[in-house]
């Protein structure tokens, strides 16, 4: 039965640890949340793990529960594939890939969202009020269905600022009935005009600095780690770490690996994209094609099953990956903000990056890290960055010290809680 299941989030965080990522901030967070104690505020998403809606809930519930808030973070389940094959193709016109829906599709995404229905209403009738957070495409109408003692905000997470006019056409009246949209850049309201300015936000995400594959790891450790792969520490490594998703432009990257190799033989390169979000069908196809463009190198290790590395977590092979490596690569066509790119940047690594306007947001050329945009222009960084170990050190810390200041947990958490302060009259009683 298709329903909507309560994701158990990981241990009550200590939030003394986050002072010191900034004492005005961690005050500003325990002042603000006095005025939502006990409040009840759910998040409704598509799956709960893969991709950065995922990653970013997982760190942004439990710290609203830890400042007193009743925060809930609910995810589809036993949904049939051909729905997440609809979503995957709503995400790809919302991105401007041409095309339509038809009818049989745009039918198949209200009826799974309708069978939600019921477990939903379960969920809500244990409460006198709150207020319910959407995240992306997938579960959007379900604001058919969110009781009125609640009220509902939308959270995209996309690059919407080229998106294919006939799939927002589509959306529009779904949209429409939420009290606020919440995006991840002003300029992608442009998809949007029929918004009004009142209902517009604004929230840049962030990442958990206190997470396991964004803490400090030795570097000893790290290589150790990843001969057990072949990776061979003596030799240069680069890495793009995301999902393999055409948007990404994987395929780039090999083709930027093979050219910068001509100069660096030695050359490494890892592409990291576990399979594990449920709602993206099309990262096996991808994945399929980056084997047969890899033709058999050696020197480039590819890494899609979790299983390979089943004696340690995910997260913590993640980091020995983003410490190991030399320089991170993201060459993004389309980014709605771009968190591996944060992660990257948080672990002192220069990245050379697509100009998507998510990571425009985070990287400032050739100050913070490096935008490229074409395959050859990603060879010629690569060359010049691994020949220069001084520049790609003072890129690596001034990226680290741009992510302390604007891109970690406690920032993001703090623009969410004075949201949710300003409603407070309006949702909760």
């Amino acid at each position: 039965m298709v329903k909507l299941l309560e994701n158990k989030v990981g241990p009550i965080i200590n939030l003394k640890d986050y002072r010191q990522f900034g004492l005005q901030v961690y005050d500003e967070i325990l002042s603000v949340a006095e005025k939502l104690q006990g409040k009840s505020i759910f998040h409704i998403n598509a799956t709960p793990q893969g991709g950065g809606v995922a990653e970013l809930l997982k760190s942004q519930v439990p710290f609203e529960k830890a400042v007193g808030l009743k925060s809930y973070w609910l995810s589809m389940a036993n949904v049939p594939p051909s729905f997440f094959t609809v979503t995957k193709k709503i995400h790809n016109l919302l991105q401007g890939k041409p095309g339509l829906l038809n009818e049989e599709e745009k039918n198949l995404y209200f009826s799974v969202n309708q069978e939600l229905a019921a477990s939903l209403k379960d969920f809500c009738d244990q409460f006198p009020d709150g207020l319910a957070v959407v995240h992306d495409p997938q579960p959007l109408p379900l604001i058919q269905f969110i009781p009125k003692n609640f009220n509902a905000i939308f959270r995209l997470h996309l690059d919407v600022s080229v998106a294919n006019l006939s799939v927002m056409d589509f959306l529009k009246s779904l949209i429409e009935k939420y009290k606020l949209v919440i995006l991840s850049n002003e300029d992608y309201f442009i998809s949007l005009p029929w918004i009004e300015e009142s209902k517009r936000k604004v929230i840049m995400p962030a990442i958990d600095p206190l997470s396991e594959k964004n803490q400090p790891m030795d570097i000893r450790a790290a290589n150790a780690m990843l001969e057990k792969f072949n990776i061979n520490p003596l030799k240069p490594l680069i890495a793009q770490v995301s999902r393999f998703d055409a948007w990404k432009n994987p395929l780039g990257t090999i083709q930027a690996y093979y050219s910068a190799k001509k100069e660096i033989p030695a050359l490494q390169l890892v592409l990291l994209g576990l399979l594990l979000a449920i709602d993206d069908p099309e990262a096996v196809t991808v994945f399929e094609k980056i084997k047969k463009h890899a033709r058999g190198d050696p020197d480039i290790h590819l890494f899609a099953d979790p299983a390979e590395f089943a004696e340690i977590s995910n997260e913590t092979f993640v980091n020995a990956i983003y410490t190991a490596s030399d320089l991170i690569i993201q060459n993004s066509v389309r980014e709605g903000f771009g968190l591996t790119v944060t992660e990257a940047m948080w672990k002192n690594k220069p990245v050379i990056a697509g100009i998507a306007k998510g990571i425009l947001m985070q990287i400032e050329d050739g100050e913070n890290g490096i935008l490229a945009a074409t395959p050859e222009d990603i060879a010629k960084n690569i060359v010049k960055l691994i020949k220069d170990k001084i520049s790609r050190e003072k890129l690596g810390r001034v990226a680290h010290e741009s992510v302390r200041q604007r891109f970690l947990l406690p920032r993001f958490i703090l623009d969410n809680f004075k949201l949710y302060a300003s409603l407070k009259s309006k949702i909760w009683s």
